[in-house]
């Protein structure tokens, strides 16, 4: 495969879709959904992905892997702490999620921002064949869409951001909020994980620019004095479900779940938690919740044991590396007050696992706890309920989560509400199996008629009508300003 030809399909993220399989330079798949859902796109339209390939300070010429063309975009050290970790992890991130943890902002951050995007920008202009459509990915790469609108106003320009966007009198906050916007509508279809953050992307873009915007629609004005209309709507992501509920009938898998249980002891209720160690995942609130209720004797440890699994995350940034020690204190706090010999009252896993292992946790868990202060969807929870075979288990589910918006049947709770977080435990807990069976049937159903291939044909769909639209008029997709209705919602 020719791995400099020009694509008609390509994809922009801050990462490539593969990662370093070792010592001897080879390559292995990246896992997470984003990459099951596009790379068969890709495979079967000779397309492109840009992105890093996780390494500073190293250059890595365009490759073929599994029938994708890698367009690697190189980062210096300094590029990795100040655009990635800093201006990303440390300004965005936080922001985003509704200043959870105090957002920093330092000008050489955004500088390093703007230099990374335009390098990004750069490299997908020349992959891309003429007409080309391009999707880029998440906060990382606001600015790309309308830095490379200009260096190729011919291709169709998608952008999907996957984590929240923020309320106006938040995001209001941030020094480089216009440019962001500006930088956003540049794509013709923008997708975010709610009807709400589309709603506050949409309310900023009327404060801050003064845009009409009408039902999910933006008139953005050009250059040359037209209009064009850009997209700003939901798309729900989700999971590869049929790939969760193939895993979880395999017999060895079942088995691994049986000897988990028997490895805790056999408690009763295996309560289940897994999240990245971030602090907007809400863990300390769910440790908290849970110690109450063994000290007020609503929980014995002898029945029930928490599974707690904290993968490794940004560990270089000192918010994390605080959070990381706050858990762990907590951690033997409780165990220390409510072990026995026999049983622990908390197993915790600072650890990443694959796929097969942590289905195998999933069909262990009598009960998975959610308890996201905020997020932009939660694929977590889509994952326990696509393993649940059995039709089994209960989610206890923040509603502060994007997936709460669809999961309808989990046991919704605000985690913040320490008492009503443990109520829900306990409900969830003594729920009968009959209501068990209910509601993770219609919750299987959802996960199984809504999975990422859906998630993707949905985008995808709205864009090939931008491209559809521009053809049959001729036109770049802008319209002459004079004699528009007046659309301003």
């Amino acid at each position: 495969m020719d791995t400099t030809a020009q694509a008609d399909f390509v994809v922009v993220s801050n990462r490539l879709p593969v990662d370093r399989s070792g010592d001897d330079d080879g390559w292995r798949r990246s896992p997470g959904g984003l990459v099951a859902a596009l790379e068969p796109m890709i495979q079967s339209t000779g397309g492109a992905w840009v992105g890093w390939p996780g390494q500073p300070d190293i250059e890595v010429e365009p490759f073929e892997f599994d029938g994708m063309r890698l367009a690697p975009v190189a980062l210096s050290t300094d590029d990795v702490e100040l655009f990635y970790e800093g201006f990303s992890n440390d300004t965005i991130w936080p922001l985003y999620h509704d200043v959870i943890s105090p957002p920093a902002y330092h000008r050489e951050w955004w500088d390093a921002y703007v230099r990374v995007n335009e390098r990004f920008a750069r490299a997908a202009a020349s992959v891309a064949a003429p007409d080309a459509t391009v999707w880029v990915h998440d906060y990382q790469l606001q600015l790309v869409p309308r830095l490379l609108r200009e260096l190729r106003p011919d291709v169709v320009i998608g952008y999907f951001h996957h984590i929240p966007f923020p309320a106006y009198g938040i995001y209001a906050q941030l020094p480089w909020r216009t440019q962001v916007l500006e930088g956003l509508l540049g794509a013709d279809v923008i997708g975010f994980q709610r009807v709400a953050d589309a709603g506050n992307f949409a309310r900023a873009v009327r404060r801050r620019l003064g845009f009409e915007t009408k039902a999910g629609s933006i008139r953005v004005p050009t250059a040359d004095g037209g209009v064009r209309t850009a997209i700003a709507k939901a798309y729900p992501i989700s999971i590869d479900a049929a790939a969760y509920d193939e895993l979880a009938r395999r017999p060895e898998v079942q088995a691994r779940a049986r000897e988990i249980r028997e490895s805790l002891g056999d408690p009763k209720t295996v309560l289940f938690g897994v999240d990245r160690l971030d602090y907007t995942k809400g863990i300390g609130h769910r440790l908290k919740a849970y110690g109450e209720l063994l000290r007020e004797h609503r929980l014995d440890v002898e029945d029930v044991t928490l599974v707690q699994v904290a993968s490794p995350s940004r560990e270089r940034v000192a918010a994390y590396m605080q959070l990381r020690d706050e858990i762990e204190l907590t951690v033997g706090r409780i165990n220390g007050d409510h072990d026995t010999v026999g049983h622990t009252a908390i197993r915790y896993l600072h650890h990443a696992y694959p796929r097969e292992e942590m289905v195998a946790l999933y069909l262990a868990a009598d009960v998975m706890l959610v308890t996201a202060l905020r997020d932009g969807m939660n694929l977590v929870a889509k994952e326990y309920v696509a393993s649940r075979v059995d039709g089994l288990g209960v989610l206890v589910l923040s509603e502060f989560t994007g997936a709460a918006d669809e999961l309808t049947q989990a046991v919704l709770v605000n985690p913040h509400d320490i008492d009503g977080l443990k109520d829900a435990i306990v409900t969830a807990i003594d729920m009968p199996v009959a209501e068990q069976r209910r509601r993770m049937r219609a919750l299987r159903r959802r996960v199984r008629d809504h999975d990422v291939a859906d998630w993707s044909r949905s985008f995808l769909h709205d864009l090939t009508a931008v491209r559809e639209a521009r053809d049959s008029d001729g036109t770049d997709g802008t319209e002459d300003a004079e004699g528009t209705e007046d659309t301003r919602a």
